[in-house]
């Protein structure tokens, strides 16, 4: 007859007898409903998924059923991108500022490439040119998504920097930043006029400035006192909003100047408006 500590030791095994270890490389087999009968869902497979380790001693599979589908992750870039802003009236050194920065990263070993907007034809349209004279190649284009082709997709895949100036004139400027920074892994430094004769928001550059990693918003001089300059004063009468010229068409003014400066422009246009009605009345 057995004894009572021997017929314990029969009926309750030690926990070391189920005790197990699996190597980190074991998967789980194929799960079925065969396998498990408590399956509530006879009719569905279970697949095993991603590994999820939890101890350093077993590794197992979460399961998911075979009906749902998985959309793979896009992955960032491995470089995450950067944007940079330089803003200011005209004659504040926009264009100076972005060829600076664009030749200090090539001097770093860094691919750069220029757009500019084909509008602009005041010093031709192979070269960004600034008032002072100093140049640089560009490509010359009528809108941003264009880029991409024009420069050849493996050149741009190349591509670490790309500078943008008179940026105001590319409607296109806010999806083209966010795409470059955020999912091709590009710097992109933005040069241009934040606010148009009349001080109003002028094209989309103001528009990337919650996309931006730095804004950088220069000054010039008054011409008219030699205080520091913020607006741009338009000298001619055309009213539309883009109208392309130079120190001939438009000045640097300080705040008080501008200010009385659209006041004689104003009378000055209210005066020529009159002359011409007298002029078509003798006529």
């Amino acid at each position: 007859m057995l004894t009572i500590s021997r017929m314990k030791a029969i009926l309750t095994p030690t926990l070391s007898a189920f005790t197990f270890q699996l190597p980190k490389t074991t998967h789980l087999a194929l799960l079925t409903s065969k396998s498990f009968p408590c399956n509530p869902n006879p009719t569905t497979t279970l697949l095993p998924l991603y590994p999820t380790t939890l101890s350093s001693t077993c590794s197992i599979h979460l399961i998911q059923s075979r009906d749902v589908h998985m959309e793979p992750a896009t992955l960032p870039p491995e470089f995450p991108g950067e944007i940079h802003v330089i803003v200011g009236p005209m004659f504040a050194g926009k264009t100076t500022t972005l060829l600076r920065r664009i030749q200090s990263e090539s001097s770093n070993g860094r691919s750069v490439a220029i757009i500019k907007s084909n509008k602009d034809t005041r010093y031709g349209l192979d070269s960004i040119v600034t008032h002072d004279g100093a140049k640089l190649p560009c490509l010359a284009l009528p809108d941003l998504s264009s880029f991409r082709q024009k420069f050849g997709l493996d050149a741009y895949d190349k591509l670490d920097v790309i500078g943008i100036d008179e940026a105001q004139f590319f409607e296109d400027l806010y999806d083209f930043c966010r795409e470059a920074a955020d999912n091709d892994g590009k710097t992109v430094i933005v040069a241009g006029l934040d606010g148009d004769y009349l001080r109003r928001s002028f094209g989309s550059v103001l528009d990337i400035i919650p996309l931006a990693d730095s804004v950088t918003k220069l000054t010039s001089r008054c011409e008219l006192c030699g205080k520091r300059a913020i607006f741009t004063l338009r000298k001619t009468e055309e009213a539309q909003t883009e109208l392309i010229g130079g120190a001939d068409v438009y000045m640097p003014v300080c705040r008080k100047h501008y200010v009385s400066g659209q006041v004689v422009m104003e009378a000055a246009r209210t005066v020529l408006e009159s002359q011409n009605v007298k002029c078509v009345s003798y006529a």
